[in-house]
Order: structure tokens, then sequence, then C-alpha cells
């Protein structure tokens, strides 16, 4: 395990969880949560690192629906792009500092939410061009600060598709980023044993705390569940903001 203190492994784990339940009785929101909570004990890689590792074992049962349901091609143009947009974004992930990293996560979950929460849309065709945009805007929010979905997710549900399709789409591309990330990290050497393993021990309590908010969820409650939601994000949002 890695040598941190045993209360930053706690507030760690802890914070796994709460962002499990978020995702089960949500349906989003880990990165908007544990990133910039696990900010405040983890540097900036590892927070990446882990987050990667422990949100990519959850959606992999259900990639072969989404193959079917989704459109494997315009999802890769989006990694594709996102892809690219991975050489300046860990360039400027390599300059940022902690500091300069929470101020960056902070910022962007606050708009995230309060655009999510005000039912904020685009409208527009998703052209090749938008697609490859959408993509390249994602790949390098979430090499700079591990935020990839907000752009994609607020394209797709705004676009004129079936929802299996949006659905399928939005998986099928943070299962995609988290391997291309993970690669990334590799092959430029920051993906270094200790926050592999950190990353691999959070998988289990967060994949059972997302089997428990998934159980807590009540369609008929959904907007209440979306507020907490959005209450929690916020809240970690502002926790993040280096100055307390």
């Amino acid at each position: 395990m890695p040598d941190l203190p045993a209360g930053d492994l706690i507030w760690v784990a802890c914070v796994a969880i709460v962002a499990g339940l978020v995702r089960g009785f949500s349906g989003f929101g880990t990165a908007l949560i544990y990133v910039p909570l696990a900010s405040l004990s983890l540097p900036p890689i590892w927070v990446l690192v882990t987050l990667t590792l422990m949100d990519l074992v959850g959606p992999l049962p259900n990639v072969p629906r989404a193959l079917r349901d989704g459109r494997p091609r315009e999802v890769g143009l989006l990694a594709g792009a996102a892809a690219l947009a991975l050489v300046p974004a860990l360039f400027v992930l390599g300059h940022l500092g902690d500091a300069g990293f929470r101020w960056m996560v902070s910022g962007l979950c606050l708009v995230t939410v309060i655009l999510m929460a005000s039912g904020w849309r685009w409208s527009g065709r998703m052209t090749s061009p938008r697609v490859a945009a959408i993509g390249g805007m994602a790949g390098f929010l979430g090499g700079v600060a591990g935020l990839p979905g907000p752009p994609v997710i607020l394209a797709y549900m705004a676009a004129p598709l079936p929802a299996a399709v949006v659905r399928a789409n939005i998986m099928l591309f943070l299962v995609l980023w988290d391997v291309i990330f993970g690669a990334a990290l590799w092959a430029s050497g920051r993906l270094t044993a200790e926050p592999v393993w950190l990353g691999i021990a959070l998988i289990v309590p967060y994949l059972l705390a997302n089997m428990v908010g998934a159980k807590l969820f009540r369609p008929d409650r959904e907007r209440m569940y979306r507020i907490a939601a959005y209450s929690l994000i916020a809240a970690a949002a502002v926790a993040a903001v280096p100055l307390w």
C-alpha cells in the first residue's frame, strides 16, 4: 500500500464510497466528487491514476450492449480527438502544482454543476467536426483535471438521438478514455506503483457503494436524487478551493 498517513487513506476511501453512492443513485458524478475531495490528500497525478483504475472496472460488463446500442465510429472519433488533446493537457498538468490543480478542478466542477442544474443545453447536430471538437475538449479537461465527461455528456444530452444511443455513446467514450489515459500515463512514466495499488484497493469499496446507491434509487424520486448529487458536487468543489 502507498506510504500515506492512515488518516489520508481513510479519507480517500470515504471519498470513493461517497462518489460510488452518488454514481449509483444518480447515474453520474464520480469524477466531480472524487477529484476535488481526493485532491485534498493526494498529489494531482495520484488522483487521476486512482480515479482511472477505480472507474474502469465497473462499466465493463455493459460494454457489449453499448456496442450494439451506440455508434462506435462516432465514439472512435471522440476518443481519437481526446487522445490528441492529451499531449498539451499532460504538459499543463505537469506545470500546475497542487494548488493550481485544485483551483482548476474546483472551478470546472462548479461550472459543470451550474450548467447541469440550470438545464442549459446547446442545440445542433452531431456533425463530425463538432464531434471532434467535443472530443478534443473532453480530452484536454480529462488530462488536466480528470474531468473528460462534462463536454460529452452535455453535448449528447442535447443531441436529437434516442436515449439508448446517448447512454451507450457516453459509456463507450468514458471506457475508451480510461484506457487511453492509462496508456498515456504509462508511456510518459507517470504510472508508478503507489497510486496504482491505491486505485486497485479502492475498486471494491467504490463498486459496493455504487451497487448500494443503485438499490437506493427510486424513479419517482429522481429529482430529489439529482438535487442531492448537485449539492454534494458543489460542496466538493468549494472544499477543494485552496484557501482553507
